[in-house]
């Protein structure tokens, strides 16, 4: 297989179903901004500890894994001849995990500085870019119509990481380290 095809040397792009589109286009950057979240993630991955985070780390390449599906059905210009990846349910299979992985940590009611060990500072990196996305998914829907479950899946995609992030940090016994001026934020 060529890697190389120079059909985007003009600036354009196929998207699922044969149209071509400019690579600055709304529904390119919303999967070109899906597929940046992945890698993040995977950068993550290869930070955390596989003796004690195997656990996350099992999760967190699933993720990537539905990041594709989402990715696929962003890139699917032609709704009414493709069958949608991301099934309706994908946000709600992620809720019991973050309910799960916030028991780890210490309750939050105020703002977090992003950071702390490395491997909970690449998560925090990757929950940001995940919001990224899901931004330029927003753009996008305002545009054309999406498939709902693609933005619902990232919205709570970003909680996790932000949850998972403080597990690790908690895992390694470091403290969140709170935003100074804020206020209480977070509540039951």
């Amino acid at each position: 297989m060529r890697i190389y095809t120079r059909g985007g040397d003009q600036g354009k792009t196929g998207l699922i179903g044969g149209v071509r589109r400019y690579k600055d286009d709304a529904r390119v950057e919303a999967y070109g901004s899906v597929d940046e979240a992945g890698a993040f993630i995977g950068l993550a991955v290869s930070q955390l500890d596989a003796g004690r985070d195997a656990d996350i780390m099992d999760l967190l390449i699933a993720a990537q894994q539905r990041l594709w599906d989402v990715g696929a059905d962003l890139a699917a210009a032609n709704p009414e001849n493709y069958a949608y990846r991301t099934p309706a349910d994908a946000a709600a299979e992620l809720e019991p995990h973050i309910d799960r992985y916030n028991e780890e940590s210490e309750q939050v009611t105020k703002f977090v500085l992003r950071g702390g060990v490395q491997p909970s500072a690449g998560l925090h990196a990757a929950c940001t870019v995940v919001r990224r996305a899901e931004r330029r998914v927003v753009s996008l829907m305002q545009q054309e119509s999406i498939h709902p479950p693609t933005l619902q899946y990232l919205n709570r995609l970003s909680d996790l990481l932000f949850v998972l992030a403080r597990t690790v940090n908690a895992r390694a016994n470091k403290s969140d380290i709170v935003y100074q001026n804020s206020t209480d934020v977070f509540r039951n």
